[in-house]
């Protein structure tokens, strides 16, 4: 793999993003992170882990590509790409936790609030939905990942507005879980709240969250091209 790493560690499923660079989101990037779920689910993990390398979680989409995708069909493809993969991890049977230190932004911060877990490393560093700031919208799947971590007191400013926060800002907002100390690792954090969670059980997890989150998630799918075609108008 290209865009990440898989490993497994006492039940714990880690993915590791790291490109090199800005850990962007493409056509690899999603099928790389499709194949890493895959494996989870095949080496019956406990509980999963998004983490990056030192400084960046993810950028989100890839800025370069996207002007490359010349007709509305292609543009509809990726976005249901992205979309679908979002709410994989949004859905996904297991616990998820994201754990990192480092800039995340738009894609990188949805991935983040589609985990059921945010443990944010403490720094100078940027928690952001830019969409909006950027000429773009925000689609019904993407708010209601949004939602489900963002405290409603700030859905306007973190959601209309694409207001930027440092992880302490974020922590204080309610938007972050943990916040983690510079001298302390993230990963040792992530992995202690893991175990706590190999108590739970595993199918009334699965199946409790997809009672909580599945028919939201198809209806706000299924309202995806819709959306999409009204905004290219």
């Amino acid at each position: 793999m290209t865009k990440m790493h898989y490993s497994l560690e006492d039940k714990i499923a880690i993915i590791t993003l790291d490109d090199g660079k800005m850990n962007v989101m493409n056509w690899d990037f999603f099928k790389e992170l499709n194949d890493c779920l895959d494996r989870a689910l095949a080496d019956k993990a406990s509980v999963l882990i998004f983490t990056g390398r030192q400084g960046i979680f993810s950028a989100g989409l890839d800025l370069k590509l996207l002007p490359t995708l010349s007709t509305i069909e292609e543009q509809l493809k990726f976005q249901k790409t992205f979309a679908t993969v979002m709410l994989r991890v949004y859905l996904f049977p297991i616990p998820t936790i994201a754990a990192y230190t480092g800039h995340s932004i738009a894609g990188g911060a949805i991935l983040s609030y589609a985990c059921d877990r945010f443990i944010l490393g403490d720094g100078p560093y940027k928690l952001q939905i830019n969409e909006v700031a950027n000429k773009m919208i925000l689609t019904s799947w993407i708010l209601l990942i949004c939602r489900s971590s963002i405290p409603h007191p700030h859905w306007k400013e973190t959601l209309l507005h694409a207001r930027a926060y440092s992880p302490r800002e974020a922590f204080e907002r309610g938007i972050v879980d943990d916040l983690i100390a510079p001298e302390n690792n993230v990963m040792d954090a992530a992995k202690a709240f893991a175990r706590e969670l190999f108590a739970l059980h595993g199918p009334a997890y699965a199946f409790t969250k997809k009672l909580m989150r599945q028919e939201e998630a198809d209806k706000a799918l299924s309202s995806l091209e819709k959306e999409l075609r009204e905004w290219a108008k």
